[in-house]
């Protein structure tokens, strides 16, 4: 069979092009790494250092900026002045008499009218929503400040630009693989990768929300015991079925409720911040 004989200079090229490719890799691999590592700050809310690729005034642009989206795909805020005014008094409360005052977020709550989604969230800055939906399987206020304490950590503790950071960095180091490989399937295992690394410290953002959450709950005058009462109604709202959103990322609800119990438990010990 004939077989095309290719110039040794041609394959010079084609060796030299790879050489190129690989350190152009390299290069974008290097900067992706240093660039997290030099992200590195110091959170007194979690005690522990932390990746952050964005600034406090830039998190509260990006939450302010994503409300309308949040709108659009969710709900439209609930028309229930009354429901509302209540979020926003018992909202007000956590902020004001915990370690959430003397912090730079723009705090807003809000609830919108989706009856189908059990869930809530928040954006970086400080705007945290909850649902008709999770608001309705809901039993007291004390339940209720559960919740928005809960999702008030997220913002304290920074996991959104934390996950930011990751998600650069993860981004990055697809770049330079696919760039030096030229192959877009080993580009997509290392995206598969990045995901499931990422996903682990989703949950442990989740549970750190559960246990400082204790903290401002206790801080503002709210029984902490709400917040396992809350794990409770929503496992066994879940009837078996598909898991409520505000629990989807988590292993099982009865190892958060153990870890909430075990938070309160030790209360004097865990909620020392500085």
């Amino acid at each position: 069979m004939y077989q095309r004989a290719y110039p040794q200079s041609y394959q010079r090229r084609q060796s030299g092009g790879l050489g190129v490719r690989l350190l152009i890799g390299l290069a974008l691999a290097a900067f992706a790494i240093i660039s997290f590592l030099g992200s590195r700050q110091y959170n007194p809310i979690i005690g522990e250092d932390q990746y952050l690729s964005l600034t406090t005034d830039q998190e509260i642009v990006l939450g302010l900026q994503a409300v309308p989206e949040i709108y659009q795909e969710i709900g439209r805020e609930y028309n229930d002045p009354e429901l509302q005014a209540l979020v926003d008094q018992i909202g007000a409360d956590l902020v004001n008499n915990s370690i959430a005052r003397d912090t730079p977020w723009e705090w807003d709550f809000h609830v919108l009218d989706n009856a189908e989604m059990v869930n809530a969230f928040a954006l970086p800055g400080g705007q945290i929503f909850i649902t008709t939906g999770l608001l309705e399987v809901l039993e007291s206020q004390e339940q209720l400040a559960a919740v928005l304490g809960h999702e008030m950590v997220h913002v304290l503790a920074r996991h959104s630009a934390q996950q930011i950071a990751k998600s650069d960095l993860t981004n990055g180091l697809i770049n330079a693989v696919a760039v030096a490989s030229q192959s877009a399937s080993a580009a997509q295992t290392a995206q598969i990768i990045g995901q499931m690394v990422n996903m682990s410290y989703g949950r442990d953002d989740e549970h750190q929300s559960d246990i400082i959450g204790v903290c401002i709950l206790i801080s503002a005058g709210y029984n902490p015991q709400a917040m396992a009462e809350v794990m409770q109604i929503l496992a066994q709202a879940s009837g078996g079925g598909g898991q409520p959103e505000f629990l989807s990322t988590h292993p099982s609800s009865e190892n958060r409720i153990s870890q909430i119990q075990n938070a309160i438990d030790n209360a004097d010990t865990n909620c020392q911040f500085g």
